[in-house]
Formats: C-alpha cells, structure tokens, sequence
C-alpha cells in the first residue's frame, strides 16, 4: 500500500525522468547541496520516475551523495556503440531518436493519456520477444547501478505503468516487489520488464515527473531534467506546471529545480547519451552549491 505523510510539516523529494544525463545531473545536484548543507534526502518521502527512480534507491542507500558524484565524474565514457538501438530497453546504447520516433508516433496516435498508457503498453509488448532473458538482463543492469539492494526503512515510491492494462502503478516497500525490480520497471521503455506474470513500462508514462504523489506534504522539492517540457499534450494534463498548480491547491509549498546552462544539453535524444554524464554530474553539483542558500530556508 502507498503511504503519506499527513500534515503541513512533512517534506518530499521528487525525482523526474531524464535519461543518463539526468541522472547525474540529479546526484550532481543532490551532492552539491549537501556540500552546501542542504540535505534534500531529509525527508519523509521521496518519489523517483524512470532515471529518477535509480537515484531515489541510490541516494538513499546510505552511500553519501559525494560519493555517488564522484563515481559518474571518474567514469570512463563508453565507445558509441554499434548499430541504432542496440539496447531496445532504453539503457545503455538505445538511440535516442529512434526511441523519440516511436514514443512519439505512439503519443500520437492516442486521445487520452489512458489511451496513450495502454497503445504505449501495446506497443511495447509488441515489440518484445525475447521473452523473460530480456528482463534479466536488463535486472543484471540495473543491480550494477544499484549500492544496495534492499529497499531503505525510509518510504521510496517507484512509479511504472502496467504493460497489459495500462494501469498506473507505484511500488514502494510493501508493494511485494523487490527494489532492483521497480527501478527496472520504472526505467524500461521500448520493451516491457516482466516481474512474475506482469508486464511493466516505463513511470514517465504515468505522468510525467509524477509530483502529484507528493500531494499532502507541506513542503516538496521537485528535480526535473527536462525543465518541466512534457511531450504530451497539454489537456492531458501530464506536465508538470498542472501537478505544481495541483499541489499548491493542496496546500503544498513547491520549488522546482530545472538544469542551467552548466550541466550541458540534457534534453530529448542527447539524455540517453552516456557522455553527458560527467557534465551534467558537475554542473549539478555546482548548480547545488549556487541554490543551496535560496532553497535552505524553504527545506530547512
């Protein structure tokens, strides 16, 4: 069961979708506040998406987020690899604008996000033939990725959507599903994850940076690779300017944090690309360091 934490006091963290690049931008970001003082995984729940879902079990693993930063900016960035879509999951290797073409033929074709969920899902399971090895491989992965297995004491909510019905679906430590699954749950895109009987996509095609799963904390921080954008149209309500508005509604208090200049171009096709990391790991970082003072006050 997913779980709340009532009152005007409670904070959460929100960590969006962005591919490679926005991953390190996010443990950059994350690293460079808390070098600054500013701690953002003091809270009571943090809620990851898809690449936003792999830093939520990484942050709070236990490993200090200067850690994890300094692990992305001694990275050696891999060989281009050979061929277009070499991996069809949407990890390492995928191309980003074959991935871009075909979601977005999907999103197309769709009136409605329910509509959009389950042609996406469609699709995806169209596509995948490989059976359970696919998954496995992509769990093996994934597990790398990951300092502990474990899900934390903490309350983490791991989005994904269902690739048979198209449901939304959000996994936490209760859920019956180990960490490593949900987070490769949430980050499978072209091909779906399997966990037992079930299907998985990924969490983005919930709605997007997945912030309304913060709805009753008195304070939220929302990181957003992507600056917010939503490929989706804007009556569906996916975006994350309606979940911020929602939010506030609520009683919330919202600051949302988008990548300047310094991380690099970490949008669309360029996200998925590893040899973005180490500039967007750094230029969050120093990102982290220049908001800390602005955002202390309001986290504090």
């Amino acid at each position: 069961m997913v779980g709340v934490i009532d009152g005007p006091q409670g904070r959460a963290l929100v960590l969006a979708g962005g591919g490679a690049a926005g991953n390190a931008w996010e443990l950059g970001l994350v690293a460079g506040l808390a070098a600054a003082g500013v701690d953002l995984t003091e809270c009571d729940v943090v809620i990851g998406t898809s690449a936003g879902a792999t830093v939520a079990a990484q942050v709070t693993s236990g490993v200090p987020a200067a850690e994890l930063c300094a692990a992305i900016l001694a990275e050696v960035p891999p060989a281009p690899p050979r061929g277009a879509g070499s991996d069809r999951r949407g990890g390492p290797g995928v191309s980003g604008p074959d991935y871009l073409e075909w979601s977005n033929a999907v999103i197309r074709s769709a009136a409605s996000a329910p509509e959009m969920r389950r042609r996406m899902g469609a699709a995806a399971l169209e596509r995948d033939a490989s059976g359970g090895d696919d998954s496995r491989r992509w769990r093996d992965v994934v597990a790398a990725r990951l300092p502990s297995r474990q899900w934390p004491d903490r309350l983490v909510l791991v989005t994904a959507v269902d690739a048979l019905t198209g449901e939304p679906v959000v996994f936490d430590r209760d859920s019956g599903v180990d960490l490593v699954d949900a987070v490769a749950a949430s980050t499978s895109a072209m091909t779906p994850y399997r966990i037992g009987e079930r299907r998985y996509l990924n969490g983005g095609y919930r709605r997007s940076e997945n912030a309304d799963l913060a709805a009753g904390h008195g304070r939220v921080v929302v990181l957003s690779p992507f600056g917010g954008r939503s490929r989706m149209p804007a009556e569906w309500g996916m975006d994350l300017a309606t979940q911020v508005e929602e939010l506030r509604s609520g009683g919330s208090r919202v600051e949302t944090v988008f990548p300047d200049a310094g991380a690099g171009h970490v949008f669309d096709a360029n996200a998925l690309d590893p040899s973005t990391r180490r500039q967007a790991a750094r230029g969050g970082h120093e990102q982290g360091r220049r908001l800390a003072e602005r955002l202390a006050d309001f986290w504090h």
